[in-house]
């Protein structure tokens, strides 16, 4: 070997084996599965009056060794008019914007999913901002242990056409479950995956809620990773009907089982830890950063 050639490969070494994460991991660690690692800013509170709330939020992140972040709408939406120098502001952190999550109290009567103009409002701020897709949560469907076909119909109907546009803005489309969508053995999250076009919905499923309702989530995910574009990950500890929900990796929820089905699969989608507390409690960094070691630890090889 060539002197020059020896101390480039050299020097690469040295400095993979320098730049270490707080974890004690490269930073590209999760690349080694193509697994994006993720996480959703609402374990922080955020004030959407004050951009630099969420900033300081996303610079934590990056600390924390990151790819990527999720956050609600109404934390970017008084940025619209102002988009350009704020998405400037975040891709100086470093971050991929996953994307933007639009949860509301109440939805459309007739699709149970967000109003149409508030889709495109948000999806028109979403692709200015660099923002890689919309997510979408919704009203359960399951009444007296089933599901009517107008309503489910309306409601599938309801994302693809959310997905249609999202992807004239250069947007994916994603639909993100809470525990109603998976009663009754997932009734309903299962005819959402059999009415909705591939093409323009894809999953963002949260794995929490998933298990929380009695699913098996690893068999879940094997039958439909390739529509699965991220997951959210949350633990708790007891039963699967426990509300005592602790930092991700310190309870029960079968994380090793679920990895094992990932690395199985091949999937190179996006791994997101959400530290939401039913309780509204906001623990920040003292939740995220033992989940990352935890998503380090599961699925960094």
């Amino acid at each position: 070997m060539q002197r020059r050639t020896f101390l480039a490969a050299l020097s690469s070494v040295l400095a993979g084996t320098l730049a270490k994460s707080a974890t004690g991991l490269p930073p590209a660690f999760a690349k080694l599965t193509g697994v994006k690692f993720g996480c959703q800013t609402n374990a922080w509170r955020i004030d959407p009056r004050d951009f630099s709330s969420l900033l300081t939020v996303l610079a934590k992140l990056k600390e924390l060794g990151f790819d990527g972040f999720e956050t609600g709408f109404r934390n970017i939406q008084p940025q619209f008019g102002n988009v350009t120098q704020a998405r400037t502001q975040i891709e100086k952190i470093g971050l991929q914007f996953f994307g933007t999550h639009i949860f509301l109290d109440t939805y459309d009567p007739q699709t149970q999913i967000a109003p149409m103009d508030l889709v495109k409002t948000v999806a028109d701020g979403a692709a200015a901002f660099g923002a890689q897709r919309l997510i979408l949560s919704g009203s359960g469907l399951i009444k007296d242990g089933k599901v009517a076909s107008d309503a489910l119909k309306r409601k599938a109907d309801g994302l693809n056409a959310a997905g249609r546009y999202c992807q004239s803005k250069g947007l994916s489309l994603n639909y993100h479950n809470h525990g109603p969508e998976f009663q009754n053995g997932g009734l309903e999250i299962e005819g959402l995956y059999k009415h909705t076009d591939p093409d323009l919905v894809q999953f963002l499923t949260d794995c929490g809620w998933a298990w929380r309702g009695g699913i098996k989530v690893p068999e879940f995910f094997a039958r439909h990773h390739k529509r699965i574009a991220g997951v959210h990950l949350r633990d708790f500890k007891g039963d699967f009907k426990s509300d005592v929900q602790i930092p991700l990796g310190q309870g029960d929820f079968p994380l090793q089982q679920l990895a094992n089905v990932i690395k199985k699969v091949k999937w190179q989608g996006w791994v997101l830890n959400e530290e939401e507390r039913l309780s509204g409690e906001k623990p920040g960094e003292s939740a995220v950063a033992p989940a990352k070691a935890a998503l380090d630890k599961f699925f960094g090889s």
